[in-house]
């Protein structure tokens, strides 16, 4: 195991494998690709010859590099080919009877300091590993797809590996570019453990009816900046690989969190498996296309269908930063706004944070000094919820308090004109409890923007049981003219986002609580591998423990789900005052301002 890695042997030449044999082969290692099927290998060549001749086209490779990498990746049927490799890379289907297979045969044909490294990332590694003659030689080599592209390598370790494979094949992820993260055995490890519980609850929330595809990959997309919806990436993954990798963890963990939608498994029996077979959550245009196209569920063009009532005037209860923001954005789409707090002189100071932030707009080009000084004259500062008298739209952005935003609901009832909707920007409270303490239940709604607003473009849209129609068409016309995207969904805590965000976050913290991985790790981990913009302990800072703590909360309270209760960690932090960036301590410590 002291032997530098430079003949490596990579067992099955599927996508995987073969980005795998790509990465290794263009960072100089001698690569021996092995598959039975003479199809793949030839795929696997034609892969690499492509993807070496985009590098030539780019001018990031010559030519004569080129022919090198090209020459270091040699293809063969059986597995006496791998004989002189320092390091085995199985990458087979997730299947432990193939894995087993490919490793007792591997006994007898390797030398015995090589290393054996299966590619899964759903089975015990350590399960293998006790299969092998040598099973202090066994590990997890656990790449991202597309493996060229993608900087994460998870290096997983079971009780029987040995120190020295595992820094060995550390040394190789560094070597070859990539960013490794030392895990323990367990199903889904780190990047994958956090992803795939929450892609299951997106499955579990689709087959539920409780919001469209297409809203949900929306929202997830535009509020948290992921690259994809996660029914988008169920379909690239695969449908049966995410029901075979939540199986696993569900047998491990007994979540329920984790275990599989029901309609992953009528996908996977029905061939419905993704982007692979042409149709999966969406239909796309052949097998192996990302072109979706149009079929019976995709939602109509038409934005908003029904009667709308008129909105010139909008008025905005708050004096804090969604106050300001959520103003802002009204005024710029041309409507006159009251910006009322609890005196004349908090609202003034809501505006001047608008004026602030318009002028940095101004700075960067994004806004004229025109359009500026015109936005700011839209908006009129009050100090007191009598200025809503002819407003057509109120929207209260007050404390996340159910009695306070109760008794401003009654206030608007009595201050408000007949026929003016009322919306609420709750991110987790119950929207009818506000509707009711009016007189006009159907003329509340949900208008849930997400922080900053000027900057995000995804408004949650929450009808209640007793919201008219007609309003429910107004506030999507208004959310289009104000240049956002609107996504429905009903009245239930967490709405689309929270209710998939937060129970992600709750487990990276019980990740960390049960040493099983750094908060470093985590965060490097669901960055790298997930395409996350921030790390879940970035984000918990910079959210704030205490408003997290308060979401999973309501989240626990109203599913009922063991899984969902908060991370007791996550309770001792707050309790002891560290609530993130505002306090200069959370799971991070901050320089003080």
């Amino acid at each position: 195991m002291d032997t530098p890695l430079s003949t490596i042997a990579v067992v099955g030449l599927g996508t995987m494998g073969a980005g795998i044999a790509e990465v290794l082969a263009r960072a100089g290692r001698e690569v021996i690709g092995i598959d039975i099927s003479e199809a793949a290998a030839r795929r696997a060549v034609a892969s690499l010859e492509a993807a070496t001749a985009r590098s030539v086209a780019r001018e990031r490779i010559t030519e004569e590099q080129r022919r090198d990498i090209l020459a270091r990746f040699r293809t063969f049927s059986d597995l006496q080919a791998a004989a002189d490799a320092d390091l085995v890379i199985e990458v087979v289907p997730e299947s432990y009877e193939l894995k087993q297979q490919v490793f007792r045969a591997l006994d007898s044909i390797v030398r015995p300091d090589a290393i054996l490294a299966t590619g899964t990332n759903a089975l015990s590694v350590t399960r293998l590993a006790a299969d092998s003659a040598h099973s202090e030689r066994v590990l997890g080599l656990h790449f991202f797809n597309p493996a060229p592209a993608m900087k994460l390598v998870e290096v997983v370790s079971s009780v029987l590996t040995a120190p020295q494979a595992v820094a060995a094949v550390t040394d190789l992820a560094h070597a070859l570019g990539k960013e490794p993260v030392a895990v323990g055995d367990r199903p889904g490890f780190v990047a994958d453990g956090l992803l795939f519980g929450y892609l299951n609850q997106a499955a579990a929330m689709y087959e539920s009816k409780y919001a469209s595809r297409e809203d949900i990959d929306a929202a997830m997309r535009l509020g948290c900046g992921l690259p994809m919806g996660p029914l988008a990436l169920l379909d690239l993954i695969g449908v049966d690989t995410a029901r075979t990798v939540l199986e696993a963890m569900y047998a491990e963990s007994g979540d329920r969190l984790h275990a599989p939608a029901p309609v992953l498994r009528q996908l996977s029996d029905a061939g419905l498996t993704g982007r692979k077979a042409g149709r999966g959550f969406y239909t796309y245009e052949e097998p192996g296309s990302p072109v979706v196209v149009r079929d019976a569920w995709t939602p109509a063009e038409t934005a908003v269908t029904g009667a709308t009532r008129e909105v010139r005037s909008v008025g905005v209860a708050g004096s804090g930063t969604m106050a300001s923001g959520i103003a802002e954005v009204f005024a710029k789409a041309g409507y006159d706004v009251v910006l009322a707090a609890r005196s004349l002189e908090k609202a003034e100071t809501a505006k001047a944070r608008i004026a602030k932030s318009l002028a940095r707009s101004v700075d960067k080009g994004r806004l004229t000094a025109e359009a500026r000084d015109e936005t700011l004259a839209r908006v009129t500062p009050a100090g007191s919820l009598d200025a809503f008298a002819e407003v057509d739209l109120a929207v209260e952005a007050v404390a996340e308090d159910l009695e306070i935003k109760r008794q401003l609901f009654a206030t608007l009832d009595k201050v408000c004109k007949p026929g003016a909707v009322l919306a609420t920007t709750t991110s987790s409270l119950p929207v009818v409890a506000c509707a009711r303490a009016t007189s006009r239940p159907q003329d509340v709604i949900g208008m849930h923007f997400f922080n900053p607003a000027p900057a995000m473009k995804l408004v949650e849209i929450v009808r209640t049981v007793l919201t008219a129609d007609e309003v429910h068409a107004t506030v999507r016309e208004v959310t289009a003219r104000i240049r956002k995207h609107p996504v429905d969904c009903g009245d239930r805590a967490g709405f689309i986002v929270n209710a998939l965000l937060f129970p992600y976050l709750n487990n990276a913290i019980k990740m960390v609580q049960e040493h099983y991985a750094s908060l470093d790790d985590i965060d490097v981990a669901m960055k790298l591998g997930g395409g996350y913009p921030m790390g879940p302990f970035e984000l918990l800072d910079v959210v704030g423990l205490d408003v997290s703590l308060a979401i999973e909360r309501v989240l626990h309270r109203e599913f009922r789900d063991p899984g969902l209760a908060p991370a007791p960690l996550l309770e001792h932090l707050v309790a002891a005052g560290c609530l993130g960036r505002k306090t200069g301590r959370g799971f991070r410590e901050y320089a003080r301002r």
